[in-house]
């Protein structure tokens, strides 16, 4: 994903949150709804998070250091994360308690004309905010559906944006529902009643975007396109015949590293090899550019070695020697 383009569906979402979060708590000022107060704060979360995911681009562009060599690019999944939990607490917990507050002790709207044009305001500045985070996603995610896209995508930022809004709007219409349903009976239960929905809404949706940021931050290897297109470069017929095997892990999501043991020809000299390993290294950043830190180790390859299949051993995470032997 551009950073460019992700920066314009934060800054749409952060200038329609703004405005949206002070006309929703000057609506519940007037009126006392409770699902104005959710929503407020609702809105005024996702303004928060929309700092949040400003704060982790800036912070991932920082130089590699000593102690950090591979650079701070994960910085921007941390941060999405956060997110998620802002969202869950702040947003989804909060209105599931005032909400059910409200349906054990409903009360009236007052100057019901507030909320109800606060909402048809934002719904109108929320629309504005999706269509962009669509416009901006429309660009990347090609042919893949929105599920795909949202699970598949290695910058956090454009899939927590379409989130946010697209709950938002369901928000919104959920909140005039509710306030809708307590100017026709009277019944401010109503009103409580779509402020818990609001809230299991909020929880659901940071249940989700907490399980991706999960997958991003335990490090998640490059698509099967870009491994398709890695392998296909390293590869040049003469002197590296195969690629053994692959590693590829996602530094940041436009950072790529790429590990790989290839084949070469036994009789190749050192000069050969090295020659042959700079000009895949070339191929590959040509292939897919964001593979940015390469290590290519030559071996000669075995089909004996290969049939015994890979050494769990040998794989992070595998069992270790002493567990191996009960």
């Amino acid at each position: 994903m551009s950073a460019s383009g992700g920066t314009r569906a934060i800054v749409a979402a952060l200038g329609a949150n703004l405005a949206i979060a002070a006309s929703k708590f000057v609506a519940f000022a007037f009126s006392g709804s409770s699902s104005m107060l959710a929503e407020g704060v609702h809105s005024l979360a996702d303004s928060g998070n929309q700092f949040l995911l400003l704060v982790g681009g800036k912070k991932a562009q920082r130089q590699a250091t000593p102690q950090h060599p591979f650079g701070y690019g994960r910085e921007r999944f941390i941060y999405a994360f956060l997110v998620s939990i802002v969202l869950f607490s702040v947003g989804g917990m909060f209105a599931i308690y005032e909400g059910y507050e409200k349906i054990r002790h409903p009360h009236e709207l007052e100057h019901w004309y507030w909320p109800v044009g606060v909402l048809v305001f934002a719904i109108i500045a929320e629309g504005f905010s999706f269509r962009t985070a669509i416009k901006e996603s429309n660009e990347l995610r090609g042919k893949l559906s929105w599920k795909e896209f949202i699970r598949r995508a290695k910058a956090p930022e454009l899939p927590v944006v379409l989130l946010e809004d697209f709950g938002a709007l369901i928000g919104l219409v959920l909140a005039l529902g509710g306030v809708g349903l307590t100017l026709i009976t009277g019944d401010g239960v109503w009103d409580g009643i779509g402020t818990l929905c609001i809230g299991i809404l909020l929880v659901l949706i940071a249940l989700v975007l907490a399980a991706e940021t999960k997958s991003l931050l335990l490090g998640e290897a490059a698509g099967v396109e870009d491994v398709r297109k890695i392998e296909a470069a390293i590869v040049d017929g003469h002197t590296v015949t195969r690629v053994i095997h692959m590693r590829t892990l996602h530094l940041g999501p436009e950072e790529l590293l790429v590990a790989a043991k290839i084949a070469v020809q036994h009789d190749d000299t050192a000069t050969e090899v090295a020659n042959a390993i700079d000009a895949a290294e070339t191929r590959i950043r040509a292939a897919v550019p964001i593979a940015r830190v390469i290590y290519l180790e030559p071996d000669i390859y075995s089909e004996a070695e290969a049939a015994k299949g890979p050494d769990p051993e040998a794989t992070p995470g595998g069992p270790t020697p002493h567990a191996a032997g009960h």
